[in-house]
């Protein structure tokens, strides 16, 4: 299993997200850079844990898109039993 590591405290625009989530993924090219997209990569992507820390930064910075993408986290996780998501503050 892969084990990623997120720190959502340097991420202040949607952009930033999705360049650091396909950079730690190493996402396709032509990924969409949406939470559609992201979550349809995450529900099939291989062994996974990715930790986030300063999660709560995300809702911040982000409001209620950070709030979405969080969900969009927890739900491919959910989804994808190879997909572990550990959230720290």
């Amino acid at each position: 299993m892969r084990e990623l590591l997120l720190d959502a405290q340097s991420l202040h625009t949607r952009a930033q997200v999705h360049d650091a989530l396909a950079a730690a993924f190493a996402f396709p090219a032509d990924y969409g850079r949406n939470l559609d997209a992201l979550y349809d990569l995450l529900t099939v992507c291989p062994p996974t844990r990715l930790t986030l820390r300063h999660a709560e930064h995300l809702v911040d910075a982000l409001g209620n898109y950070g709030e979405l993408l969080l969900r969009v986290l927890a739900d491919a996780a959910a989804e994808n039993p190879g997909f572990l998501l550990a959230v720290q503050g």
